[in-house]
């Protein structure tokens, strides 16, 4: 354990700067970045500008690896199951047709059409098809993927989650969603924009009732990032062994934070805490979370991530399209089934 120091205090470091910078005016209000993409930007910079001794590996790494998955366990108490509820089957069946279509859509098109190998394609779709750079976070360890494409899976959410936070808004008051109420338009942003950060500013950019559902519908996306990952364990264990690579089913990497992260769901939604409480174990949960995305962008080598070229920024681009135009047609159909 100790030899994670001196290591641990640079993306510690990272990760109070990036919250302090994400706290400011300019930040919040005009460009909306979260302390995460903040954390991953200085990361990279510090990375690739500084030759870091060995000694500092394992402490970057215990960041990278150790306080991710606690972070990931922790972020279940942004959620219960009550808010599952909240937003009704209509909600809960738009979030899971998106999910679903969004993550296949994006293997397929990532893998088929622009040649993008496994690893890169799941980081994709997982970042676009449930909460962007905490998915991507999240699914890397379980796929085995290098960090940085890691980081260029974060890039495409960022880019296009930015897009969508101004162009949802710009839509629905331009009058292009006939028979969308706040509601729906809730509905329709909570199901299909990448970050919860960049749907909360989406939602509330309409109304209070809008940024609630909205809210409420990204957060149960959220929850089914637990699902996804067992299931994509089971499927690459599986697909590993069908091609005789020597592993078998007993050999599945289960992620096993997920379970943890599904406990805390269970608990929060017990309301046996206090809202106080809950608040700051979110807070020091925000500040894992960027710590572990801090270390990521000093694992990121920029010339490798050139090296990927523009393949992974146009497969996110489909997924945009297909997010947009596509959670339109979900809110729509699912509300006409079952108003």
């Amino acid at each position: 354990m100790a030899n994670i120091f001196p290591g641990i205090f640079v993306p510690l470091a990272i990760a109070i700067l990036s919250m302090l910078l994400a706290s400011t005016d300019f930040i919040q209000n005009t460009l909306h970045f979260s302390s995460l993409i903040l954390a991953i930007l200085i990361g990279v910079i510090i990375g690739n500008i500084f030759k870091f001794p060995e000694s500092f590996k394992p402490g970057i790494t215990f960041a990278l690896k150790k306080i991710l998955r606690i972070a990931i366990v922790f972020l279940g108490f942004r959620l219960t199951f009550q808010n599952v509820m909240e937003v009704g089957l209509i909600g809960l069946i738009v979030d899971t047709i998106m999910l679903v279509g969004t993550f296949l859509l994006g293997v397929w098109v990532s893998k088929r059409i622009f040649g993008l190998d496994d690893k890169m394609s799941y980081l994709i779709s997982s970042g676009s098809s449930i909460c962007g750079a905490s998915a991507v976070l999240a699914t890397a360890p379980v796929v085995k993927a290098e960090m940085h494409h890691a980081a260029m899976a974060v890039a495409t959410v960022t880019i296009f989650g930015t897009i969508s936070m101004f162009i949802y808004p710009l839509i629905y008051k331009a009058g292009l969603l006939p028979g969308f109420n706040d509601i729906l338009y809730g509905i329709w942003v909570g199901a299909s924009v990448h970050e919860v950060a960049q749907v909360v500013a989406a939602g509330f950019a309409i109304s209070e009732p809008a940024g609630n559902t909205a809210t409420i519908a990204k957060l149960t996306r959220v929850m089914m990032l637990a699902p996804l990952l067992i299931i994509l364990s089971f499927y690459l264990a599986k697909k590993q062994a069908t091609h005789g690579t020597g592993t078998t089913l007993k050999d599945i990497p289960i992620p096993y934070f997920v379970f943890g992260f599904i406990a805390m769901v269970g608990i929060n939604s017990l309301n046996i805490i206090p809202s106080n409480v809950v608040s700051t174990i979110n807070y020091i949960d925000g500040f894992l979370l960027t710590v572990a995305m801090a270390a990521m962008g000093m694992e990121t080598n920029i010339n490798k991530v050139k090296g990927v070229g523009m393949k992974p920024i146009y497969a996110a681009a489909v997924l945009f399209v297909f997010l947009l135009v596509g959670g339109v047609i979900a809110v729509k159909l699912v509300h006409n089934i079952l108003a």
